[in-house]
């Protein structure tokens, strides 16, 4: 019949992927240096956060006198895995280097363990600021073995430091890994200070070049954003996203965009606000376009709410 299609067979489903991989070659990765994998990364950084978290994310309980060892093995443990995947890194884009990546993967990967109690002293202070301000939280145990906010800005704490050392690939694969099981997007480059806490954190969104001062506490759907992309790659190192300061409070579903945007110390952004000025310190920024009125005295079945934009 005229229009009929092709009979698929196992042959040609292979034939037609060949084809495809010939004419659609920018989605191929063959012949080219191994890139890291995105499942072992996921593990080692499982391993990571037991190191960060001892206790909170075994299945057996962590004894005192037990925990030296255990640490001592985990630690050898992560260090040949993500050296392993810190050299694939840096061979995708140094392949011009015989020997140099597997010899700046070691240095790259003591460098990082060696950061980790530095992070642990910030997590610390992430913790009590999600305790302190959360009266739903019956404990930091609570908020660190439940609170997705707490896996995701570890996460990104570690993949910050591989960052700052120009690791490639890897801090992305750890913080997208962070965003699937969590829903909060925080990108490695971000500049996140002390106490940080984003409640509920669901949709919350914070771009690369980012700042972030001590104290800051957000809510769900809250976006700090670039104004514009449409210059693409031209934009690559410029500052794109705000920088929010000191013991500032950004409520649900707020964006604030623009690189050049400062939300000055002390202030609160309200709920659903657009903002793409710079504030003063100690600013109270609400929305004032919506007016509802609520009409009482009528049955469930009947009830539609008179909305004014």
């Amino acid at each position: 019949m005229k229009g009929r299609r092709a009979l698929v067979t196992p042959s040609n489903l292979t034939e037609g992927l060949m084809t495809s991989y010939a004419d659609v070659g920018g989605i191929n990765h063959v012949d080219g240096k191994n890139l890291p994998s995105k499942h072992a990364i996921a593990d080692i950084t499982l391993d990571l956060l037991r190191l960060l978290f001892p206790g909170f994310f075994d299945e057996t309980p962590v004894r005192l006198s037990e925990i030296e060892g255990l640490t001592s093995a985990l630690v050898d443990r992560v260090l040949v895995r993500l050296e392993n995947q810190i050299g694939k890194s840096l061979e995708y884009v140094r392949p011009a280097e015989p020997g140099a990546p597997a010899d700046l993967a070691r240095t790259a990967t003591l460098k990082f363990l060696g950061s980790l109690p530095r992070v642990r002293e910030l997590l610390q202070t992430d913790a009590e600021a999600a305790y302190e301000g959360d009266p739903a939280a019956s404990s930091k145990d609570e908020v660190i073995v439940a609170y997705p906010f707490m896996e995701a800005i570890a996460v990104q704490r570690l993949a910050h430091e591989l960052y700052l050392d120009n690791i490639p690939l890897l801090p992305r694969i750890m913080t997208e890994w962070a965003h699937a099981r969590t829903g909060l997007d925080l990108h490695p480059g971000a500049q996140i200070g002390t106490h940080f806490f984003v409640d509920h954190c669901t949709g919350t969104v914070v771009g690369e070049t980012a700042v972030i001062g001590n104290h800051v506490k957000m809510y769900q759907g809250v976006g700090l954003v670039a104004r514009s992309l449409a210059a693409g790659q031209t934009l690559r190192g410029q500052k794109r996203h705000p920088t929010i300061e000191d013991r500032v409070t950004v409520y649900a579903g707020a964006t604030i965009i623009g690189g050049d945007t400062v939300v000055g110390e002390g202030s609160t952004i309200g709920a659903s606000v657009f903002l793409t000025t710079s504030v003063p310190p100690n600013s109270l920024v609400v929305l004032e376009a919506a007016n509802v009125k609520v009409i009482a005295k009528k049955s469930r079945e009947s009830f539609v709410p008179d909305y004014q934009i």
